[in-house]
């Protein structure tokens, strides 16, 4: 792939940071306003308003990214061979990757598109045949539904402390006790009521 021009180069480089401190801004406060991530930024509010032209604009990219990245990690974990490493892998390489606190923190707060839709659709197609690919194999309590995952990914996404190392230290503690409970051997008392449906898991994609 030929590299950028200087100009190319910089305008990417501009973007990383724009990208990189909006995630920061919208994590710790969704309804901060895009003058917020101009300063962190340190861009003027005319160039951030050059690259998005709104904060819905700049929302949806942030969560794009995010899903692109989640697909890609399935993707990859979907290569294992072992069904059990392939399915902690990819609940490792999420929860390390920070992503689904973008879902946490930013559902329902801008307007989705057709396009996000079906990346998000591909995730969770990647993700509960990872999952199925495991219970199938006996690696996990055959009381569990594909979205029960996603409140795990919650709870571990709610870990966040203004110390970044030890947030992730935090997580990695948790996610090793919650990978447990989810094998078999953990199985002791079954698990009460339901797992969340895919409407409950959708009503906090719709904008007030």
């Amino acid at each position: 792939m030929p590299s950028l021009s200087g100009r190319r180069a910089e305008a990417a480089r501009n973007d990383r940071t724009i990208l990189e401190a909006a995630r920061e801004v919208f994590l710790r406060d969704p309804t901060a306003p895009m003058s917020a991530v101009a300063d962190a930024a340190h861009v003027g509010i005319g160039a951030l308003y050059r690259r998005y032209a709104s904060k819905d604009d700049l929302l949806r990219t942030l969560c794009g990214n995010g899903l692109t990245q989640f697909v890609a990690i399935a993707e990859q974990a979907a290569t294992v061979d072992d069904p059990w490493d392939a399915f902690a892998g990819y609940i490792t390489a999420i929860v390390e990757a920070d992503v689904h606190s973008l879902t946490v923190r930013l559902a329902g707060t801008f307007t989705t598109t057709a396009e996000l839709s079906t990346l998000a659709g591909r995730a969770s197609t990647l993700g509960t045949a990872l999952f199925t690919r495991a219970l199938d194999a006996g690696a996990l309590r055959g009381d569990l539904q594909p979205n029960d995952v996603t409140m795990v990914f919650e709870q571990l996404a709610a870990i966040r402390l203004d110390d970044a190392g030890r947030t992730a230290a935090l997580r990695r503690r948790y996610l090793t006790l919650l990978l447990d409970a989810l094998r078999p051997a953990a199985a002791a008392t079954p698990l009460p009521g339901t797992a969340p449906t895919p409407a409950e898991l959708g009503e906090r994609w719709r904008r007030e």
